[in-house]
């Protein structure tokens, strides 16, 4: 994950020159978005088959060609940044193949966790799994923006293609999933709305997968779309900044991942609540930030309150969801992002270009915290990651 990190702080930082070299800054909020919008519509046609293929087949096999297909274009991405060829339609035809391979990658690898330890360990296990993805936060984007201030951005494209070998051989070392009753297999060659249906019976999983939902909407696009153009317009910060910037919301996210670990059930409710008032505060700070420690202090407190969010809101469904269902429902919560990201990127890219980016960190504020709020006082008022006793 060190080498994504990185490739993702380098484009994010290639789009604002490449817009600007194909003399399209006028558009440059939209632009930024776009890479988004195209591998969320392509995920969003595939996520259903992708749910449906981690339930029925080897996830670890599925893992493994995903990353094939990302090293081929992490590759081909650096080549064209290397060689001056790279324009704006490369970086949005690249998003959408790789949207394919995320459609298959991202079920797998969030179901695949609970499988590798017992039942009562899942909410430790994926908290784990969660603070190691977002400790990575604090290496990769520094070091790519150390790459791209010395050697080039295409640097950080070749490191992150290197990085998935380790991967692989990392994912052929774990063991097959244990077989189920006859029952369970047969469960796992039902239907993708399978997973639809458990969630909507659900409560307390519906009402995590609407807060996924309210994040990606309202937050997410600050810290994976925007934070480029903040970064480089309105704090003047140079590429070495910026990745300092994405270590600091690495550093809130690994705090957050932690707090899980060490948090009650009977708090979870709390915790999603504070977690809440801090991003929105958070947002708050972002709009007003003058300089680079206080937009560093402004991000940790973010990604800290999101993170608990939503690291809590992934265990709770991953703990109530049925072993044979599991991949299936990892992709309904997985389409509270990746469905909502880049039609969410899009609007706020071109509300940027519109009314300005502090206006629109501002009103994400206010919109997140009335929807948020909303949401956990009518379906969320018994989440506690257990189920409810049967009378």
């Amino acid at each position: 994950m060190t080498g994504t990190w990185m490739q993702g702080m380098a484009l994010g930082w290639v789009m604002t020159e490449v817009v600007v070299r194909d003399g399209l800054q006028s558009y440059e909020g939209l632009l930024q978005a776009a890479p988004h919008l195209a591998s969320g519509i392509v995920m969003l046609l595939l996520f259903r088959l992708g749910g449906a293929y981690a339930d029925r087949h080897d996830k670890r096999f599925i893992l493994q060609v995903c990353q094939v297909a990302q090293i081929g274009f992490a590759l081909a991405i650096g080549q064209l940044i290397a060689h001056g060829a790279l324009h704006t339609w490369h970086l949005i035809v690249a998003a959408a193949l790789l949207g394919i391979s995320s459609s298959f990658e991202m079920p797998a690898a969030a179901a695949i966790v609970p499988e590798l330890v017992a039942k009562e360990n899942v909410a430790k296990a994926i908290s784990v799994d969660r603070a190691v993805f977002h400790a990575t936060r604090l290496v990769g984007p520094a070091a790519a923006g150390y790459l791209v201030g010395r050697y080039g951005a295409e640097w950080a494209f070749y490191l992150n293609a290197a990085s998935f070998v380790a991967l692989m051989i990392a994912l052929a070392t774990l063991p097959r999933r244990p077989q189920g009753t006859a029952e369970e297999e047969q469960k796992r060659q039902g239907g993708a709305g399978e997973g639809f249906r458990h969630v909507s019976q659900d409560k307390p999983s519906l009402a995590m997968v609407a807060l996924l939902a309210t994040n990606t909407l309202f937050v997410f696009p600050v810290i994976i779309v925007l934070l480029p153009l903040y970064a480089k317009n309105d704090l003047h910060a140079t590429p070495e900044q910026m990745g300092l910037l994405m270590l600091c919301s690495g550093a809130g996210s690994v705090s957050g991942s932690l707090l899980i670990m060490a948090l009650k059930p009977a708090m979870r409710r709390l915790a999603i609540l504070a977690g809440m008032v801090l991003a929105c505060g958070a947002l708050v700070s972002l709009s007003q930030a003058t300089g680079l420690v206080w937009a560093g202090i402004s991000l940790v407190s973010l990604a800290v309150g999101v993170s608990t969010l939503v690291g809590l809101a992934n265990t709770i469904v991953q703990e109530r969801s049925p072993a044979e269902l599991r991949g299936r429902v990892s992709a309904v919560a997985g389409l509270s992002f990746f469905g909502f990201l880049p039609f969410a990127a899009i609007i706020m890219g071109w509300m940027t270009d519109v009314f300005k980016l502090r206006n629109v960190l501002l009103g994400s504020s206010i919109c997140y915290a009335v929807i948020g709020f909303i949401v956990m006082l009518t379906v969320g008022s018994k989440v506690t990651g257990e189920r409810e006793e049967k009378a």
